[in-house]
């Protein structure tokens, strides 16, 4: 743990983007303290104002603040997809290395089934279960987790296999080690950095879907506010007032770049394959 702690400290992008993250999430989760205006309050004598010393980032078609619609809507949408990816990862997680360890009929049942979940296009499934269940954000929070602890099943799976044929696992056994205590000693320890690089990378995935699906009416409804359902209430006025849909999609964008840098940095902090030359120790010759 220390030498991963030293390569964060010595890694300027990732104390970066961590800072950048970290300021994000604070001013979102305590957006009621931070945040000049109520979300919900019309100023009628405001309606689609340009940015003023009252309205740092202007007003929207009914005179709400849109700086504090952005910090309230973000609350919405961080929180959500870091759920989404949380639940994902831990579903997909247990059914994969459940799988690996299980081997034979039981690891070929799983994997057909997680081929036929995959053949089907992601948004399009999506939106079928929308359909199924209604508009709203949980209806999207299930089924985002529906679609996306496949590729974690099939990731944790694919890492596991690797792992379970190693020389300390088969010690393990000899040791009298079962295999729940294999799971969660040996195999979750080994597999948990490569995890967290690919939850990083995945939240600006999520965040993109769920954006998306609210652009489309089918997250979140009025009058809560999130940032794709911003740009869908900005869109009749994307000509006349470009801050309704500049700011949300530049908050959304934002986020989006600060997740997968961060997931990149991450990769070379907690892979011990990669040999960077800051963490190298360099033996001198002894000239004989």
């Amino acid at each position: 743990m220390s030498i991963y702690l030293k390569r964060a400290l010595r890694n300027k992008q990732f104390m970066l983007l961590f800072t950048l993250g970290l300021l994000m999430i604070i001013a979102v989760v305590f957006a009621q303290n931070f945040a000049p205006h109520d979300p919900y309050k019309q100023y009628y004598d405001h309606i689609l104002e340009n940015s003023s010393a009252m309205f740092p980032l202007g007003t929207d078609q009914l005179g709400r603040c849109v700086l504090s619609r952005l910090m309230y809507a973000g609350k919405t949408s961080l929180l959500t997809v870091f759920a989404i990816v949380i639940v994902s990862a831990l579903i997909g997680s247990f059914i994969g290395i459940v799988s690996a360890m299980s081997g034979g009929i039981v690891d070929s049942i799983i994997m057909r089934f997680l081929d036929m979940l995959m053949a089907f296009p992601g948004m399009v499934l999506i939106i079928a279960l929308v359909a199924v269940f209604g508009v709203g954000v949980f209806n999207i929070f299930i089924a985002l987790i529906v679609t996306s602890w496949v590729s974690y099943a099939r990731f944790t799976r694919s890492v596991s296999m690797s792992i379970i044929g190693s020389d300390f696992i088969h010690e393990a056994r000899l040791g009298g080690a079962n295999n729940f205590k294999i799971m969660y000693a040996y195999i979750l320890p080994n597999i948990l950095p490569q995890m967290l690089v690919l939850m990083t990378q995945d939240l600006g995935d999520k965040l993109l879907t769920l954006a998306s699906l609210s652009l489309l009416g089918l997250g979140a409804q009025p009058p809560q506010p999130e940032w794709g359902f911003m740009l869908s209430e900005g869109k009749p006025f994307m000509q006349t007032c470009y801050w309704l849909l500049i700011y949300p999609g530049l908050i959304i964008l934002i986020n989006v770049v600060i997740f997968n840098l961060l997931g990149d940095s991450l990769r070379d902090i907690l892979d011990p394959k990669i040999e960077n030359e800051k963490y190298r120790i360099s033996i001198p010759l002894i000239a004989s």
